[in-house]
């Protein structure tokens, strides 16, 4: 194979039987390419799949295992070989057969070659045969190409601008109407009538409405009445709940940017951002908005914030002459900017490449579109337990169907029965009571400002293994400040201008040589200050404004002392001169010259220094412990500058520098957010794994990592982005497990990520805050978005969002996760076991003969009054103590375990021979009919009152034994259900309407022994509660945003 073919297509995994991976130069963001090797591919005899990422750049193709991989590529490249253009020689030698993969790798090439090339075109959009596509196709035909890497000057040509002019306002029309609005797709928010119908889309809900309709045929409208009527509550408690919900993340969303400069017809407009087309001229100055993909023409001193985008805290120097190679990364492709940005300093121009879903914006957003969101453990659990009901209620049917017509009872009673035992084998309380528990959860999680979108969001966090960490913006506060200094040979840890040093907290202003350092960096800047009341706003590069915020939180009034000491001479960085100055008139009549660049070539110039108030000569031990301590600073991930004057005697710049005075380092980073080491200790304690992902160099990664203790005590493992694109799918899972940070990583690896750790076969939450965290948000098991500083697309896709962006509260909703989980097991404990007891004894009284014990509203009447109430009340229930200190629960572990369901009926049968006991009595006494019936009803219902106590724990707790915290719900449930039997039991009409009849002092007491015996067993066989753990200190939530006095964080030496 030539040197070409193999530029275009590498083989880059072979080894694993039945599939092969290919790279395929052209093929990222390419949806045309990745369309055609799709289609030419699928249909090949033995493929079963074929893959083509147009993030990744990657091609893969899974064949049969029967067949070989000769025969497979074989036949791909008979398949492309029509496509490939013929060429004249390099006829192959007669006898000499050629390697399989090396001809379908030849006619992959000529495919590339055929899609992917940038062939010069006069006019943009047009086709092989000059005509205009019309706008219906237009948006297949903006090319997604490797525009970073073409020459500018066939850039300029394909897109037909002359950049000194820009579009003329017809051919701006035609673009518009060919490729249509600079629009993103909307997030469709969910309509009242979708969350109103899927609250009707579960198991049990259908088993009722079924049991409902055979009510309804049979006559039992009452029946089916009431059916219907739990049915309804339940959803319309959902209904409200998701609607609130959906209502309050909707409300996050903010107008952005709508404007932008463009040059037109030789002039700069204002124009829409919708309104932009590809080949437009965009002019940046300092605060622009970046609206579209650009391509840039020229730059002056020009960085861009692309943290939203790539997750790099610190702005990026972009250079219109950066030759930039086919595979340089998104995050170091300095010639280009994209849409979703914004321009912190200088200026420039830059040719539109791409609009709407063209851009990288719009392809992260595609990928979310084709990311799913999987089901939460809470909905696998419950969706697993109403099939196993749904048979268990069939089979009761079908038996005590069949049981008694067997014994001759009339068949329209008997399928009465069936149904009235339909109903009782379907705790149809379960849903309105697991409803209403979760949003219950998402109302305490409101308090704490995290609004939740979805009712299981919260149970999901409560089982969450292992949480992916965005940094910048989730553990930082996505801004520069001063975190460390050095002056008068000192050094000082700061913190909101609070200077820490070895004989404590100092006050700045009283230290000459750190308050002239401030006035100095102040001076030598080119942010401005904009006032706006208390707190003014800085305009500015990030590293200047750290700078100046740092003068004024220290008490300096820095618009004073620029007016007194104007600006009079600027000198820029530039090459070979990696400092600032800038002159200004001094009090005295001199001139002062204020200095700030590379601590190296600042301190080079300088022979004294000011210390202690005065200016004594630079030694040379002092000037190895400046040194030592500026790499001791870059090495904690800072970005260092050192700071210097001089006095002059004439408003000139001198034209060598040299004679400065040193004043000393200032270390800036990209500050943790207050408290983040606790935190990130808490979700260790709780047994989460936390992993950091972010798009900084590895020593900076590495430096957050350590600081954090993300590898608690361990080695930490850092794993760089590049080493994820070539890695096979199955060797990544393995990995995963062992790392603790993702450096440089991309929105694509962010996702690979989150579905490695997935597949391993983690519960995985991701949290995040930009634009790159989209897909990766939704493919998670839960996303949490930051609802201040996060971006519409973050938000949109998260499950959670974080209304004040505080990473603590995730801590309580961890917790309150688990003590949902935690309570629904206890509410299915007692809804199902007091169910089953329920179908014991009426399947008990037909097949032994004794007749039913209870008639199909008595049925329906426990249901109702002892399932909802106390069973909401069990959901209720407080946090049991420590924890937050045990492991989170195996997301494959079911929601009723076997040794559950045995307990389970050991207790239902034990209230089952107190009901029996209660019933046979009466049969003895009254014979059969409504007086036996009675009293199986009254001793059933508060039997099953009873056993809610019972159900509050696993462990002894009603007759002494474990201590557990007050639920004063539940005791109003039970007081409140067992007074409402009484009135049914001494009203006339309720007495007709159950079919009862009076009780007297015998048959209280009859009631009486047939609930308090089957309790005190049912506790007495229950194990002694174990020692309680202590208390965990989760509720603890800090809510101050203040600078850690921890490590630094970003690295960056000044150049």
């Amino acid at each position: 194979m030539d040197a070409d073919k193999r530029s275009l297509i590498t083989p880059v995994h072979a080894r694993v039987r039945g599939r092969v991976r290919f790279r395929v130069s052209g093929l990222y963001r390419s949806q045309r390419l990745k369309q055609v090797l799709e289609a030419a591919l699928v249909d090949v005899d033995g493929v079963r799949d074929v893959q083509a990422n147009i993030l990744t750049g990657r091609l893969l193709v899974i064949f049969t295992p029967a067949a070989s991989l000769a025969d497979i590529t074989a036949q791909i490249e008979s398949r492309l070989g029509s496509r490939r253009p013929r060429k004249s020689g390099g006829r192959s030698e007669p006898g000499r057969p050629r390697f399989r993969v090396s001809r379908v790798l030849d006619g992959f090439a000529a495919l590339v070659r055929e899609f992917s090339s940038a062939r010069p075109r006069p006019v943009l959009g047009m086709t092989a045969d000059g005509s205009v596509p019309s706008a219906a196709v237009s948006e297949k035909l903006q090319d997604i190409l490797a525009w970073h890497y073409m020459p500018l000057d066939q850039l300029i040509l394909h897109f037909g601008v002359a950049q000194q002019q820009g579009l003329g306002s017809d051919e701006v029309g035609i673009r518009l109407q060919r490729y249509g609005e600079n629009r993103l797709a909307a997030h469709e928010p969910r309509s009242g009538l979708s969350i109103f119908i899927g609250q009707f889309l579960s198991a049990p809900v259908g088993l009722l409405g079924a049991s409902a309709v055979i009510a309804l045929l049979t006559g039992g409208v009452l029946d089916a009445a009431v059916i219907v009527g739990v049915v309804v509550i339940n959803a319309g408690i959902g209904y409200v709940t998701e609607s609130q919900a959906e209502k309050t993340i909707n409300s996050l969303a903010e107008t952005g940017v709508r404007a932008v400069n463009v040059l037109r017809d030789g002039t700069t407009d204002v124009v829409p951002v919708e309104m932009l087309v590809p080949g437009d001229v965009l002019v940046f100055t300092p605060g622009s908005y970046i609206a579209a993909d650009v391509r840039l023409l020229n730059t002056h001193n020009l960085s861009v914030d692309e943290s939203a985008l790539t997750g790099e805290s610190l702005p990026v120097a972009k250079d219109s002459g950066f030759k930039a190679k086919d595979d340089t990364p998104l995050a170091d492709r300095h010639n280009m900017a994209y849409m979703g940005t914004h321009v912190t300093g200088g200026s420039g121009r830059g040719l539109v490449i791409a609009t709407a879903k063209a851009t990288e914006l719009g392809q992260i957003q595609t990928t979310v579109g084709e990311a799913e969101a999987p089901e939460t453990p809470m909905q696998k659990q419950l969706d697993d337990m109403g099939t196993k009901l749904a048979l268990l209620s069939g089979a009761v049917c079908a038996g005590v169907f069949g049981v008694g017509v067997l014994r001759g009872y009339a068949w329209l009673e008997m399928l009465k029965a069936s149904v009235s035992l339909a109903v009782a084998a379907v705790p149809e309380g379960l849903p309105a009571v697991a409803t209403t528990t979760l949003a219950m959860g998402i109302a305490d999680m409101r308090k704490h400002n995290v609004a939740v979108r979805h009712l299981d969001a919260v149970e999901t966090l409560g089982s969450v293994q292992v949480f992916c960490m965005d940094k910048t913006g989730t553990l930082t506060m996505n801004r520069m400040a001063v975190v460390a200094a050095y002056a008068g040979q000192q050094a000082y840890s700061v913190t909101e201008a609070e200077f820490h040093g070895d004989a404590g907290t100092i006050d700045p202003m009283k230290r000459e040589e750190i308050v002239r350092l401030m006035q100095v960096v102040a001076l030598c800047s080119e942010t401005e200050i904009i006032a706006t009341g208390d707190s003014p706003e800085l305009d500015g590069s990030a590293t200047e404004n750290a700078l100046v915020q740092l003068a004024l939180d220290a008490g300096i009034d820095v618009q004073e002392l620029r007016s007194r000491h104007p600006v009079i001479r600027t000198r820029y960085r530039a090459e070979g001169r990696p400092y600032m100055s800038t002159l200004h008139p001094s009090d005295d009549g001199s001139f002062l010259l204020a200095i700030k660049g590379s601590p190296e070539e600042v301190l080079a110039m300088c022979d004294h220094q000011l210390k202690d108030g005065k200016q004594v000569r630079l030694s040379k031990q002092a000037r190895s412990a400046i040194l030592a301590e500026n790499e001791r600073m870059a090495g904690n991930a800072l970005r260092v500058l050192g700071v210097a004057y001089r006095q002059l005697d004439e408003d000139k710049m001198p034209r060598k520098t040299g004679q400065l005075i040193w004043l000393g380092l200032a270390g800036m980073a990209d500050p943790m957010r207050a408290g983040m080491d606790k935190l990130i200790a808490k979700y260790h304690r709780a047994g989460i794994q936390t992993i950091m992902i972010t798009g900084d160099q590895s020593a900076t990664a590495s430096a957050i990592g350590n600081q954090l203790n993300l590898s608690q005590g361990k080695p930490l493992q850092v794993l760089e982005s590049s080493k994820l694109e070539n890695m096979d799918p199955a060797l990544l899972a393995g990995l995963v497990k062992n790392v603790h940070v993702f450096a440089r990583v991309s929105p694509a690896h962010k996702l690979k990520i989150v579905q490695a750790l997935q597949d391993v076969g983690y519960v995985v939450a991701m949290t995040g805050d930009g634009i790159n965290d989209g897909p990766a948000l939704k493919a998670a098991d839960i996303g949490v978005a930051m609802g201040c500083g996060g971006t519409n697309v973050a938000r949109d896709v998260s499950d959670v969002v974080l209304e004040d962006d505080n990473l603590h509260t995730m801590a309580i909703a961890v917790r309150q996760g688990r003590a949902i989980y935690n309570n629904i097991r206890k509410m299915i404990h007692f809804m199902v076991s007091t169910n089953l007891t329920e179908i014991e004894v009426m399947l008990a009284g037909i097949a032994t003969g004794l007749g039913q014990p209870m008639n199909p509203m008595q049925l329906l009447w426990i249901n109702l009054v002892t399932d909802i109430f106390p069973g909401l009340a069990l959901s209720l229930e407080p946090a049991e103590p420590g924890i937050m200190d045990r492991p989170p629960r195996d997301p494959g572990e079911a929601i009723i375990e076997g040794r559950d369901l045995r307990r389970m009926l050991f207790e239902s049968g034990t209230i089952g021979v107190g009901t029996m006991g209660a019933y046979l009595y009466g049969l003895r006494r009254y014979g059969s009919g409504a007086a036996a019936s009675t009293l199986a009803f009254n001793t059933l219902t508060l039997n099953e009152l009873a056993h809610a106590l019972s159900s509050r724990s696993q462990y002894r707790n009603v007759f002494g034994g474990q201590s557990l915290p007050p639920n004063p719900h539940l005791t109003r449930a039970i007081l409140g259900m067992a007074g409402l039997q009484a009135v049914v039991s001494l009203v006339p009409a309720a007495r007709r309407l159950l079919g009862t009849t009076p009780l007297n002092i015998t048959d209280l007491l009859v009631i009486g022994a047939g609930v308090l015996l089957p309790l005190v067993v049912n506790e007495g066989t229950k194990p002694a509660a174990p020692e309680e753990p202590e208390t965990d200190d989760t509720d603890e939530i800090e809510t101050q945003y203040t600078v850690s006095n921890a490590a630094p964080i970003e690295k960056e030496k000044a150049n």
